[in-house]
């Protein structure tokens, strides 16, 4: 045996109600001895007690306190005998990309298209499998928020922080954000295990975004779009300025309304191995179920390996002493043998 470890060192802090345990036990026996006090004299109580055995009630007390002992070293889960065991974490390198720019502020959606999608993607996080995440929001330009990481809390708060003011330029090039991806996220030496979400409404000013879709399906990377927004109607934009004032954006007096643009999206992942559109609208999204069956049922690749120690458990040694403690103070009685 090579060393003892204990995987949850914790449940040692239960030892400390040994003391309590040692004086209720004394506790009930001072009580015992006062009441028989009130009961007969001094000189009768020998009499009395002639059939109880002080030794054996002493006796039967350390058995339940070792036996608690020996719960509590269960509870923390003691091993030896450790065997190293390779460990593998296997996965995709998921890339988020997402508009933010001001249609994306648009109320077809509750709260807004922007507010929706980052919900969205929230969920999908609370469901991955060990992949590798990356955050790109793109307006007029495109930024890296957040690079591949397997650091989901880094990921939320950066997604969360999001906002139209997150990149400098307004406007809408989703080819650029598809570029910027293939260039400055994913790694080239691999032409595979790489998916793209993008997350907008398909509004492109000239960014020439399908050929940044076949770019990426030769780079070996699949796009699964999903279209946000009313596509026939449209929605105006909403601003607040600084006094709290709502207005709508305008463009040479007259006021914008943005519509979803699928046709673009449809020819965008049509471009790439693998690629599917999903055309949301003005529904609901489960960007969670999307991913349990698009993304997490895909082909995966080695992602992180470490060797590690494994540790034989041997909590069911302690508690079958402890098992047996019990069953024997239960058995043995508290009373003298009789002589004849």
């Amino acid at each position: 045996m090579s060393g003892v470890h204990l995987h949850n060192v914790n449940m040692l802090y239960l030892l400390w109600a040994i003391p309590i345990l040692v004086a209720v036990y004394l506790y009930a026996s001072h009580r015992r001895r006062e009441a028989l006090e009130q009961f007969a004299e001094a000189d009768l109580l020998k009499h009395i007690n002639v059939n109880v055995s002080a030794a054996r009630r002493r006796w039967k007390a350390a058995a339940v306190v070792l036996a608690f002992s020996l719960m509590v070293i269960a509870l923390t889960r003691p091993g030896w005998n450790p065997k190293p065991k390779k460990l593998e974490r296997r996965g995709r390198d998921v890339v988020f990309i997402l508009d933010v720019s001001r249609s994306m502020l648009a109320e077809d959606l509750r709260p807004s298209r922007l507010e929706h999608a980052k919900l969205a993607i929230l969920d999908c996080i609370e469901r991955l499998q060990g992949d590798r995440v990356a955050l790109v929001a793109f307006a007029g330009t495109a930024t890296v928020k957040c690079p591949l990481t397997l650091d989901y809390g880094f990921f939320r708060m950066m997604l969360e922080n999001v906002t139209p003011e997150s990149v400098a330029r307004g406007g809408t090039m989703i080819g650029d954000a598809i570029r910027r991806t293939l260039d400055n996220v994913f790694d080239d030496r691999e032409r595979q295990f790489k998916d793209v979400i993008l997350i907008t409404d398909g509004e492109d000013h000239d960014s020439f975004p399908v050929e940044a879709a076949k770019e990426a399906g030769e780079r070996g990377v699949r796009i699964i779009a999903i279209g946000l927004g009313d596509e026939d109607q449209g929605q105006r934009i909403p601003l607040t300025d600084e006094n709290g004032s709502r207005t709508f954006l305008k463009y040479k007096g007259q006021e914008v309304w943005t519509k979803l643009d699928a046709d673009t999206l449809r020819k965008m992942v049509n471009a790439t191995p693998g690629g599917k559109y999903l055309n949301v609208a003005t529904g609901t999204i489960d960007l969670g179920g999307v991913y349990e069956k698009l993304v997490a049922s895909a082909e995966k690749k080695a992602l992180e390996a470490k060797t590690v120690k494994r540790y034989e458990e041997k909590f069911q040694i302690f508690l079958a002493l402890a098992f047996c403690l019990l069953c024997a103070e239960t058995a043995v009685g508290d009373r003298r043998r009789r002589r004849q």
